[in-house]
Formats: structure tokens, sequence, C-alpha cells
């Protein structure tokens, strides 16, 4: 294997391998059943002891 070829493997198919990563956090993130979650992590600065 020669660096042309890795490199042409980590280019085409490390692309897809983070779009697909990408995807997958941004459905995550915006999935309704996480929204209350991230809402109470959100007001942890401003919660007193």
């Amino acid at each position: 294997m020669t660096f042309e070829n890795v490199s042409y493997f980590s280019q085409t198919w490390g692309l897809v391998f983070l779009f697909v990563m990408f995807l997958g956090v941004l459905v995550y993130a915006l999935r309704p059943s996480a929204r209350d979650k991230f809402k109470d992590a959100a007001q942890i600065p401003f919660k007193e002891d």
C-alpha cells in the first residue's frame, strides 16, 4: 500500500465517515426526547448549591 493509496482512501472514505458522524451527532442532539436533558444541563452554571 503506497502513500497515494492511503491518501486517496482517507480523502474519500474519511469524508464519508465524518459526514455520517456529524449526522449522528445532529440527530442525537436534536431529538425531542433529549430536550429536557439539555435544558437541565444548560442551567447547571446558574444553580446555587
